[in-house]
């Protein structure tokens, strides 16, 4: 007789079911995964995100030092010029909304998800039982906490040279709530390319989608002094409203006409690069 003996059958094909299985249907002792909900996914992917910049934080360092740069050069180099030109003219109030436009325009966490799909970890999140949404929702959530942190301190810089706004802490809090808003709204093109791609290389280079916004727009003159193609080609730049939108809170008391065109801008980019985000991620969903 063999020293190991199998176990008897209890005759019943299912061994032990009924000692297995609980009463909500699940396996007892296993330790399946269940959803948690969309929001405590959307905040679980944000945490996150938000958890790796705070070990990060020289990242933001390049998103401060140009617009601060590029405020004190336009300063140093145009104000004398555009308050001669034209009268009444507070140049260090009408550069401020650019210095913040530059410090948030193309803020993301899109070379994370690169170093995610990279890694396998993004294919893992994806067998996982976390919504799919939240996956992109959450980084954008992250995104919106760092272009507020951003602009503060360039709203603390425009102070120290003198700006004040005239619809008072009211107009500074809206000034930048649509200005974190319009930083979220941009931040789809990075994540589309991201998820996309795969590419950090391609991610890198979305810069380029930054140059004709903010170049081509009211970005050191007002439109009224631009004339030729570059008045043309404003006039349609969804960034020539938000900046209206913006130094209307900081001079001229409050514009509900303006505040109207910014937010107007403001969905017309969100809707496009956020839609192709969202195309971007069923494709890296479809594909995973």
């Amino acid at each position: 007789m063999s020293a190991v003996q199998a176990p008897a059958r209890t005759g019943n094909t299912r061994f032990g079911a009924d000692e297995r299985e609980r009463a909500d249907g699940r396996p007892a002792g296993g330790n399946l995964a269940r959803p948690a909900g969309f929001w405590a996914d959307l905040w679980a992917v944000a945490g996150r995100s938000l958890r790796a910049l705070t070990r990060e934080p020289a990242v933001l360092i390049p998103s401060l030092i140009i617009p601060v740069f590029f405020f004190v050069v336009n300063l140093g180099a145009l104000q004398d010029f555009a308050e001669r030109g034209i009268p009444g003219l507070d140049y260090r109030a009408f550069q401020l909304p650019t210095a913040i436009v530059f410090a948030v325009t193309g803020v993301s966490r899109a070379h994370a998800v690169v170093t995610d799909i990279q890694s396998g970890y993004f294919d893992r999140l994806l067998m996982s039982p976390v919504r799919r949404l939240p996956l992109l929702l959450g980084m954008m959530a992250a995104d919106f906490v760092q272009i507020i942190v951003l602009s503060v301190p360039v709203v603390v810089l425009g102070a120290i040279v003198g700006v004040r706004f005239e619809t008072g802490l009211a107009g500074m809090l809206l000034f930048l709530l649509m200005s974190g808003f319009w930083g979220l709204a941009f931040t789809g093109f990075s994540y589309a390319i991201a998820l996309k791609t795969g590419s950090a290389g391609a991610v890198n280079s979305s810069f380029i989608l930054f140059f004709p916004f903010a170049f081509l727009t009211t970005a050191t003159l007002p439109l009224e002094a631009l004339t030729g193609w570059m008045a043309a080609i404003a006039r349609f730049n969804p960034m020539t409203y938000l900046l209206a939108s913006l130094r209307s809170l900081l001079y001229g008391g409050w514009q509900p006409q303006m505040l109207v065109q910014g937010v107007a801008a403001i969905v017309l980019v969100g809707v496009v690069s956020i839609g192709l985000a969202l195309a971007a991620l069923r494709g890296r969903v479809a594909r995973g």
